[in-house]
């Protein structure tokens, strides 16, 4: 056991995730998770998770979009925190042109039900280099889905629902070789148990007291994954954690 001290300043807090080769595939892409919690483990206040961020995470959450070749969201969050394009200061941007990446990367909302307002900014305010993707799934609405083409560029990933990994093989086939998950926690929970979650980034906010919702809601019967720490960062009272899937994990199951 070791003591975690308080040592040097990091000029620049993003150079610690813009280190990591994500070029080691286990699947179809490097996935990477980025969420936040309480330290007692919840994942929004009164349904939204931007009460749990300070102003450390916030920058860090906006920042770490530029490594995503593509940022993925579930549907309900979208929804609840009012979701728009990725929007880069210009040195990221020209960051990214500078390594043959579009100067901000698309949005790619999962949804079954495709129940939107097209004219929320995630949709109406996508820039034509980058324009938001719906992947959905076979049971969808046709008429629904009809629709969602006119808005955004339609993935289907599954029959009865969306399949994660007939999913990241669609982005993967698109050239989105690093997708960044936002949650929300269902979601993130399909991924895990689909062993497709390669990277979770964790920010521990100092509250307590939010919803009932944990980060992570894995399906019932799934079994346990194993990450392992590669990298802690502490800013005030926020603490940020970057684990990876152990490769050498033991199989647990539930």
């Amino acid at each position: 056991m070791q003591v975690l001290e308080h040592a040097a300043q990091v000029p620049d807090p993003l150079s610690p995730y813009r280190a990591v080769d994500r070029s080691r595939l286990r699947h179809e892409c490097w996935v990477m998770g980025h969420m936040v919690a309480g330290i007692d483990g919840t994942a929004a206040v009164g349904g939204r998770v931007g009460s749990l961020s300070t102003q450390s995470d916030q920058s860090l959450f906006r920042g770490m979009r530029e490594l995503a070749d593509i940022v993925m969201v579930g549907a309900e969050t979208v929804r609840l925190e009012g979701y728009g394009a990725v929007r880069l200061p210009e040195q990221a941007r020209e960051r990214r042109r500078r390594l043959g990446q579009p100067a901000t990367p698309p949005v790619a909302v999962v949804s079954r039900t495709l129940e939107f307002d097209w004219s929320t900014p995630v949709f109406a305010n996508a820039p034509a280099h980058a324009p938001t993707h719906l992947i959905t799934c076979s049971a969808a609405n046709p008429e629904r889905v009809a629709e969602a083409e006119r808005f955004a560029t339609v993935i289907v990933a599954g029959e009865d629902r969306v399949e994660p990994a007939t999913a990241m093989q669609a982005l993967a086939d698109l050239g989105h070789r690093v997708v960044l998950c936002e949650g929300g926690p269902t979601w993130l929970g399909e991924l895990v148990a689909a062993d497709r979650l390669d990277e979770l980034c964790l920010s521990l906010s100092p509250m307590m007291g939010g919803d009932p919702l944990p980060v992570c809601l894995t399906p019932s019967g799934a079994g346990i994954s194993e990450f392992a720490l590669k990298g802690t960062l502490v800013e005030e009272n926020t603490l940020f954690l970057r684990y990876e899937k152990d490769r050498q994990e033991r199989h647990v199951h539930a």
